[in-house]
Formats: structure tokens, sequence, C-alpha cells
């Protein structure tokens, strides 16, 4: 199974259990800006306690999902994992959270489709700024290509004010601003 079959699966597997939910992380920055390989999936899902049964029911089977893992997922840091049986590659889930960004990337979402399945996923506005968070929290040199990959790509559909005003509330300002100007720059092929 790659990663592109992973992907699909689990879109379906969410879509069918009614999960609210986003893919992020380098899948959907490979989406809007320049692929690179990947090991694993990153979903943020509004999970309500009443829907963690469906959630694990819908992937049981074909991946290690512990039910007690997805309940201790509401204390931090709020995440939990997806083994898939297959293939041996891992699917991360955050819960959603109340940080005002996190909130204003999940409302923003966009429907997409991915390889035929229907895929609710991050802005290219807001990969960028997440990249750039994560970036502070872990620093890596791929999430800042990342980021200036989507920004390379997506530059003249992108609104810079809304990237800008996170940028300064999320303190990635000089980097976005570095982006920009193209100081820093996606990976070459």
């Amino acid at each position: 199974m790659t990663e592109r079959d992973l992907l699909v699966d689990c879109l379906r597997r969410l879509n069918r259990c009614g999960v609210t939910y986003m893919l992020t992380g380098s899948m959907v920055s490979n989406y809007w800006g320049i692929p690179r390989t990947t090991h694993d999936l990153d979903f943020v899902v509004q999970l309500p306690p009443s829907t963690v049964t469906r959630l694990v029911e819908a992937f049981r089977g074909d991946f290690a999902l512990d039910e007690a893992a997805v309940r201790a997922a509401y204390q931090p840091p709020h995440q939990f994992n997806a083994l898939d049986l297959r293939s041996a590659l891992k699917v991360d889930f955050w819960l959603l959270q109340r940080a005002p960004f996190e909130r204003e990337m999940f409302e923003r979402r966009v429907r997409q489709e991915l390889f035929g399945e229907p895929a609710w996923i991050a802005t290219a506005e807001d990969i960028v700024l997440h990249k750039l968070l994560w970036n502070r929290m872990t620093p890596s040199e791929r999430q800042l290509r990342d980021a200036a990959g989507v920004v390379a790509v997506q530059k003249d559909a992108l609104n810079l004010d809304y990237l800008r005003r996170w940028a300064g509330d999320l303190g990635v300002a000089s980097e976005i601003e570095k982006i920009l100007c193209g100081e820093i720059r996606p990976k070459s092929t």
C-alpha cells in the first residue's frame, strides 16, 4: 500500500463514518505546493466523545487503533495514531483545539477531490502558516521548504493580508516575509 492508497482509504473511512475532519500536514503542502515524499498522514478531527466508537469502528480490521488511546486524546497532547497493518504507515489524528488559529484554519478548510475521493483539506494560506508554526515549535528545514513550495506555486492566488495578519499573531512574521521575498526557497528538484 502506498501513501496515496492509504490516503484514499482513510478519506473513504472518514467520509463514511461522518466524522468532521481536515487533512493537513505534508499531504496538503504537496497538494498546494511542490510535492515531496511523506511517510504519514495528518488529520485534525472534530470528535465529540459520542463519536469515538464510530471512528474506531470505521478503522477496525486494517488498522491498529485503540479506543482507550482515542479517549486519552482529550488530554494533552490531544493526539492519537492509527497504524495501517497492511503497510506499517502511520496516520496521526489531532483533536481540534480552541486556539484561535486552529479554529480559523478548520473553519476555512475546503472540499477538494483527491484521487477521486472527496476530501476536506486546509487552505494554501493555512498550510503555509501551519508549517511555519510547526517550524517555530520544532525547527526543521523541511517545514520551511514545504511552506516556501506552497508560496512558489500559489503566490498569485494567496491572500497576503490574511497570511501577514496571522503570521504576526503566530510569531512567524519574519519567516513569511523571507519566503515572500525569496530568501527562503523551496527545495530544488
